[in-house]
């Protein structure tokens, strides 16, 4: 049996391994998923030997380390560097982004040109990085200059709490983990309730909970969505990844959504 995991702190709340495993066991492949909570990222390469995992999905707050320690990086990671997936393969191990492209997914049904994104980690590039490559032009907001300089490098409009002001965008994307363990907001209530006041949806990559960044977008009439189904399609690329493309992605949807609906029951 092939073992496979999600590393990072924290990695409690996560609803990857019932996607994993309920996948596994409808395709009918043998593989078992599970959670390990890493706190140090630089033993992010020792935990994943030490295990003897076959594939991993890295989460918060790791990824940067995940494209660091990775001997191969592939496709948009190496412009994101930034990793969330690993797959050993023969012998080294080889590093991917589904953050994006499971974030397009998921937010395809919105119609939106302009939007922001708060935060600057290794989400947060994944997703303005990819938005840049469909056409769009996000801006990024942050707590300091410091974590800004990759996106400014780049071309990219940035801002820190101190010299933002509030403007008309059609979608506010939170990327940062404030409100996943605690009631914090990504940004001051100041900046937030004017762009809200202007904006017409609001998403939260934190997923299966409604964070007080969701809860306030709703409080004042946005259509919200939580970070579910960035989950869920990002799990179905890396379930391609990890078991080398073996099976089609409308299967491994089919099979992770009826995973996921065991949660509700």
């Amino acid at each position: 049996m092939k073992l496979y995991a999600i590393l990072g702190d924290p990695v409690a709340h996560s609803i990857s391994p019932i996607m994993h495993n309920h996948a596994f066991k409808k395709l009918g492949f043998d593989g078992c998923y599970t959670r390990y909570r890493l706190q140090e990222g630089s033993m992010l390469k020792e935990r994943f030997k030490d295990l003897a995992l076959k594939g991993a999905n890295i989460t918060v707050p790791h990824k940067e380390w995940a494209y660091k320690e990775a001997d191969e990086v592939l496709g948009i990671a190496q412009q994101i560097e930034a990793v969330n997936t690993w797959i050993e393969k023969d012998g080294k191990i080889l590093g991917y982004n589904t953050d994006a492209p499971g974030f397009f997914e998921s937010v395809k049904e919105f119609e939106f040109e302009t939007l922001l994104i708060l935060g600057a980690g290794g989400t947060a590039k994944a997703i303005a990085l990819y938005l840049r490559a469909k056409g769009y032009d996000p801006l990024i907001l942050n707590r300091t200059k410091e974590r800004l300089r990759f996106f400014q490098e780049l071309g990219f409009k940035t801002y820190t709490w101190d010299d933002f002001e509030p403007r008309a965008l059609d979608l506010i994307v939170n990327t940062t983990s404030a409100g996943l363990e605690d009631q914090s907001l990504p940004a001051p209530k100041e900046l937030l309730v004017p762009l809200f006041q202007k904006a017409k949806y609001a998403v939260d990559v934190i997923y299966n909970k409604i964070t007080p960044f969701l809860a306030l977008a709703r409080s004042m009439g946005l259509q919200t969505k939580d970070g579910t189904d960035m989950l869920l399609y990002q799990g179905v690329l890396a379930f391609e990844i990890f078991t080398d493309f073996h099976y089609d992605k409308k299967s491994i949807e089919e099979a992770m959504r009826k995973g996921l609906e065991l949660l509700d029951r």
